[in-house]
């Protein structure tokens, strides 16, 4: 590897590419405006933690006996207006840090914001409880308020016989803060800090996973084995975050009654387990088809066999470098094609700095958009000059137009569960990647096909795997803490038992439960939902194709009540039932005729070499 298309791979994107603007918020982390709204919301929380205690939220069950639903009414507003508060400073600092986890004042300031987040979140577990013992469908008649926040209501009804004691919940949020928290918080500051020797030249991790993507074989090799041994060089902190926050989730779901953290899971997620298990069923059935995929791949990267790990994010096929100007415009017309709400939204994204593209040392890995005010959203992640990262910019814009859908619902009513929260990502990622497949010749229609089959295989088949992974993690964490060698290689089973012989078998990435953020962001199977997300989407998208006429103002209110309803009776809108395996596989079959096209272009492209 030289150092030149070292220094190609992380300077481009250092290069004309945008960082986020967080000066319309407050000027600086100093800013006397920052302190005051700091204030605020901390007077806020004494102000519904005393009227709490007035009427003894989540400490008498006969609290609710007597209660007048204006009382209701204002405690719900209360919360909403505390809610829109603390989304607005934790996005703040949280776009501090993210971007540079070095940033002492941002960690100070995340330090001081952290127990008042936790404050908070008892007041929503002491409101969760009250629910429990209110005559509530009565008080929904009586109100129209109560009656706009009748399904994040009643789920609060639910959830409040899991709940344990008052004194324990509040013990336990106030553990959490030098607990799962804090290790959470650990693992976020020390990984994004590891720094990886490879060639003559000390690189941010998030550049050398950027270097998986690189068009030299060696590059990718070099790059695949610099990151294990970094992974394991740094594996005693990752792995000891990893066993500290599943045992805290496993001991807390155990004390609730639960039953298991994927019933808990499932229960955020808005869906049952009739739904998943559809879902995974059509999934397995069609890894052979991924299989198919990944083995052309290989043959085209000139692997007899299946394809090594440092080669499943190559490029192949006619590669068109796409810069950050390209990308932009790209999407911002596509998205146009589609409606000019949607077109205006990414305009207004662009134009307004909601983007902050390049790598950089201390820079989050990864990608995400966060809401932060109204109908604001900030996007990260670290740009690469491939159409993969044009996909992404516009998964991620996806997550801001439905940010922006919800901006009439107050808090309580913006509760997304993650499978929903894929809908609009996936969508708008399929609007652009449709796209450009009509717009290219055979040779690059290779490429961005590929990259399209990537996705959804790591979707599809990598989700499952980290699911399957996480199932057995967590099974076992039950009985003591696992190494970083067992966890290893429960990762390692759990890629052979999905990719098969599509990948080499010896050439895995094992430590994926280290490189992923999520394991350690969620308490539990964040997971899945990224997969009904993608096959949710296709399915709307078909839907789409199929009957075009009022399709958008009907999918624009689907994405304003995501927080209103479970996802079956969401899906039942567009005439979708979830818990049939048949719509799952309908949606799969998309990907297949995308794969048997791709096999032709890669016959083709094989006997034109």
């Amino acid at each position: 590897m030289t150092t030149e298309t070292m220094n190609d791979a992380t300077t481009t994107a250092a290069t004309d590419l945008p960082t986020w603007d967080l000066s319309v918020y407050f000027e600086s982390l100093d800013d006397p405006s920052y302190d005051d709204a700091f204030g605020e919301f901390k007077a806020g929380v004494d102000e519904l933690e005393e009227q709490f205690d007035r009427l003894g939220v989540g400490e008498d069950a006969s609290a609710g006996a007597s209660v007048g639903v204006e009382t209701v009414e204002d405690v719900v507003k209360r919360f909403n207006d505390l809610g829109d508060q603390a989304r607005l400073l934790r996005s703040y600092v949280h776009g501090h840090i993210t971007t540079d986890s070095r940033n002492e004042r941002a960690q100070a300031r995340m330090s001081e914001l952290q127990p008042l987040m936790t404050r908070f979140g008892t007041l929503g577990t002491r409101m969760t409880a009250w629910m429990g013992v209110l005559p509530l469908d009565q008080l929904i008649a009586q109100s129209g308020v109560l009656s706009e926040h009748a399904f994040t209501l009643r789920k609060m009804k639910t959830e409040a016989d899991r709940l344990m004691s008052p004194a324990e919940e509040r013990l336990a949020a106030q553990l959490a803060e030098t607990g799962g928290n804090a290790w959470a918080k650990l693992y976020g500051n020390f990984s994004s800090q590891i720094e990886v020797d490879l060639g003559d030249q000390r690189l941010p991790m998030s550049a050398v996973r950027n270097l998986a993507h690189d068009a030299d074989a060696q590059v990718r090799r070099s790059a695949y084995e610099a990151e294990l041994a970094a992974w394991k060089e740094n594996e005693l902190v990752i792995a000891s975050a990893f066993n500290s926050i599943k045992g805290e989730a496993s001991l807390l779901n155990r004390r609730r009654g639960w039953g298991g953290l994927l019933n808990e899971s499932l229960f955020r997620a808005n869906m049952d387990e009739d739904a998943l298990n559809a879902m995974l069923s059509a999934a397995r059935d069609a890894f052979p088809v991924f299989r198919r995929y990944l083995r052309a791949k290989a043959s085209l990267l000139g692997h007899s066999g299946g394809l090594p790990w440092h080669d499943l994010f190559a490029p192949v096929g006619k590669r068109s470098t796409w810069t950050y100007g390209d990308a932009k415009a790209f999407i911002e017309r596509h998205f146009r094609s589609y409606s000019d709400a949607l077109g205006d939204f990414a305009a207004r994204a662009f134009r307004e700095q909601w983007v902050d593209a390049a790598p950089a040392p201390g820079k989050r890995d990864g990608a995400f958009c966060m809401p932060t005010r109204g109908d604001e959203s900030r996007i990260l992640m670290n740009f690469k000059p491939a159409f993969s990262a044009v996909a992404t910019l516009a998964h991620e814009l996806g997550h801001g137009y439905h940010n922006m859908c919800l901006t009439g619902c107050p808090p309580l009513q913006r509760q997304t569960p993650m499978t929903l929260a894929e809908t609009a990502s996936i969508f708008c990622e399929t609007i652009v990647k449709r796209a450009a497949l009509r717009e290219t010749e055979a040779d690059e229609q290779l490429a961005i096909l590929e990259a399209s089959l990537q996705g959804a295989c790591q979707v599809v088949v990598d989700i499952t795997s980290r699911f399957e992974f996480e199932s057995s993690a967590v099974a076992d964490r039950a009985a003591r803490e696992l190494s970083a060698r067992e966890l290893c290689e429960i990762m390692r089973q759990a890629q052979l038992n999905t990719y098969g012989n599509g990948l080499d078998e010896n050439v895995l990435h094992p430590y994926m439960w280290a490189a992923k953020p999520h394991y350690y962001a969620w308490r539990s199977f964040y997971n899945f939902p990224y997969m009904f997300g993608l096959l949710f989407g296709l399915g709307l998208y078909a839907v789409y194709q199929n009957e075009p006429a009022g399709f958008h103002e009907r999918y624009d209110a689907l994405l304003g009540s995501t927080g209103l309803d479970d996802a079956a009776s969401l899906g039942q809108r567009f005439g979708i039932d979830i818990r049939d395996k048949a719509f799952w596989a309908e949606s799969l079959k998309v990907i297949e005729r995308d794969v048997e096209k791709f096999e032709q272009l890669a016959r083709r492209a094989s006997s034109n070499a």
